[in-house]
Order: C-alpha cells, then sequence, then structure tokens
C-alpha cells in the first residue's frame, strides 16, 4: 500500500490503465501483422511481459485502491459487489495473460504451437477485454479515487 502515499490513489489506476493500454496496442499491432510480418524478437518480449504486467496492475488495485474504496465508503454494498466482480476478471484476464505469453513466447523462439489465425483471436480477446475492462473502470472506479486524498 506503499504506492499511495506519495501519488493520488486516481493517479496509480490512470498510470496503470496506460501500462495496459500500451500493451494492447503492441498485442493489436502483432495480431494486425499475422501471419507473414512477424517480428520473433517483440513476441518474446511482448510476450515475456504480459503475464507479470497484469498480475502487477491488479496487485496495486485489489491491495490498495480496492482498500482506499471500502475504507472511505464502507456501507456500500453495490461497490463491494463491483469490487468482487472485477477481482474476479482479473482472475481470468491474468489466465488469459497466461495463455497470450505462452502462444507469444513459442512463436519467438521458432517454434509456435498455435496456427496465425488462433493467435490472433487469442490476442484480440486479450486486448479488447482489456480496453472493456479498463473503460469500466474509468466509468465507474476512476471517479470514486479522484474524491480520495493523497495518504501520507
Amino acid at each position: 500500500m506503499g504506492q499511495l502515499t506519495t501519488i493520488a490513489p486516481a493517479k496509480v489506476l490512470e498510470r496503470n490503465h496506460l501500462e495496459i493500454l500500451a500493451l494492447c496496442n503492441e498485442l493489436e499491432q502483432i495480431a494486425d501483422l499475422l501471419p507473414n510480418d512477424i517480428d520473433r524478437n517483440v513476441c518474446l518480449v511482448i510476450g515475456r511481459t504480459v503475464t507479470p504486467l497484469t498480475a502487477r496492475t491488479h496487485r496495486v488495485e485489489e491491495n490498495a485502491l480496492f482498500p482506499a474504496l471500502l475504507a472511505r465508503q464502507p456501507k456500500q454494498a453495490e461497490l463491494a459487489a463491483t469490487l468482487d466482480r472485477l477481482r474476479l476478471e482479473h482472475y481470468g484476464d491474468e489466465c488469459h495473460a497466461e495463455e497470450v505469453q505462452d502462444a507469444l513466447v513459442s512463436v519467438g523462439e521458432g517454434r509456435p504451437r498455435l496456427s496465425a489465425d488462433a493467435l490472433g483471436y487469442l490476442l484480440r480477446g486479450f486486448f479488447e477485454g482489456q480496453r472493456r475492462h479498463i473503460a469500466f473502470e474509468q466509468e465507474v472506479i476512476l471517479p470514486l479515487l479522484v474524491e480520495l486524498p493523497v495518504a501520507g
């Protein structure tokens, strides 16, 4: 929770969103270049980034931002239910991230395990889901975080 001591909670979420959206853009570029213009090194770098980045951003939200929201509005059962739903989405997103990682690393190592069509479908499913998730957080969670004071 130390990250909230110097950075406003809303800024933490916005930073997380920017990092994930940048990843989504990179994944979209890979998907758009399938099947012929694949850069194996890019696949390796992005593949090795997707799971740790996804997990790190989720841990910040779940361990710092969500508790800060609930502490400020502890009687809002609706908010608690929404945050529980987001936690479940995080779990699914992390499982999907692992599949993306495995697929991209296999391409980067020259031993693709999926067809170009299947890889494109996998990548698009992941980044489109991430963009929807972020849009929801920006519409619902971010306005609540803007009201939170900077801790410290």
